[in-house]
C-alpha cells in the first residue's frame, strides 16, 4: 500500500499582524521533524504543500534536513487545495451574529493573546455556526465548500500515485480535520473536537490502494516527545 503523511505547519505567528509566518518555535519543529524522518530513512516520492507561506516554509524547512542528510527530496508541488479555511473571514462574517448573545466577543477576538482561553471558546462557537451552514454567507468558503475543495486535493494524489508511494503533504489543521471527516465518516462537529487537538508538526498517516484510503495513525509528535521539550508542543 502506498502512504500519505499528512503534516500540520509548525507555530504561526498567533496574535501578530501576520499569522501567516511560522514563529521561531515553528521553525525549530518543522526541523526537527525532517530530522527524526531523516533518521528513520523515510524518504517521499511527492512532497506537495498548500500556497499558504507557514505551510511552505514548515516543507521547506523539513525538507532542508533530508538534504543536510544527504537524502535525495522531491520537488516541493503547490497545490491550494490543501490550504487552511479562511479564519478569518469566517470570523468576519459570522461574528456580529454571535454579538447579542456574547457582548465580550469582539474585544476578546481584538486581545487574542491576552484572552488565549476565551479566545478558543469563542473561535469554537464561530466555527460551529460555520459548520452547521445555517449561516452561509455569499462570498465565503461554506464548509461544504472546504470539504470539497481538499476533496479534490486528494482525489487528484491518488489518480497520479501508484500503491508504492510515500508522498508528505504539508498543510493545516482544519484540512486534516476535513479529510478525517472524509475517511472515517466522523461527524463535522466531533471532527473539531480532534481539530483542537492536533500539534504543530504532528504527522497524520494513511494508507491508500488505489482510491481506498484508511486512516493510520493521527497526531503523532513523537519526533518533539523525544527531546522533551515542553515548550515545542504547540497547538496554533
Amino acid at each position: 500500500m502506498g502512504s500519505i503523511y499528512l503534516i500540520r505547519h509548525g507555530q504561526a505567528s498567533f496574535g501578530a499582524d501576520d499569522y501567516d509566518v511560522l514563529s521561531p518555535t515553528g521553525i525549530r519543529q518543522a526541523e526537527v521533524l525532517g530530522s527524526h524522518l531523516a533518521q528513520l530513512g523515510l524518504s517521499f516520492d511527492r512532497c506537495l504543500s498548500g500556497d499558504l507561506l507557514r505551510q511552505q516554509h514548515t516543507a521547506r524547512s523539513a525538507l532542508e534536513q533530508f538534504s543536510a542528510a544527504g537524502m535525495p527530496i522531491p520537488p516541493l508541488e503547490i497545490d491550494p487545495a490543501f490550504n487552511e479555511f479562511d479564519a478569518d473571514a469566517i470570523l468576519r462574517a459570522l461574528l456580529p451574529g454571535l454579538l447579542p448573545d456574547e457582548p465580550e466577543a469582539l474585544h476578546i477576538l481584538r486581545n487574542a493573546v491576552q484572552n488565549r482561553g476565551e479566545f478558543q471558546r469563542i473561535f469554537a462557537l464561530i466555527i460551529s455556526r460555520w459548520l452547521s451552514g445555517t449561516y452561509d454567507t455569499p462570498g465565503l468558503e461554506s464548509w461544504l465548500g472546504f470539504v470539497g475543495r481538499v476533496q479534490g486535493g486528494l482525489q487528484r494524489i491518488l489518480e497520479q500515485a501508484d500503491d508504492t508511494q510515500k508522498i508528505a503533504v504539508f498543510t493545516s489543521g482544519g484540512t486534516i480535520t476535513a479529510l478525517l471527516h472524509l475517511i472515517i465518516q466522523v461527524p463535522a462537529a466531533q471532527a473539531f473536537e480532534l481539530n483542537w487537538q492536533i500539534v504543530n508538526t504532528s504527522l497524520n498517516h494513511l494508507k491508500f490502494r488505489g482510491r481506498e484510503v484508511a486512516l493510520a495513525s493521527f497526531n503523532s509528535q513523537t519526533h518533539l516527545q523525544l527531546l522533551k521539550a515542553p515548550e515545542l508542543i504547540t497547538f496554533r
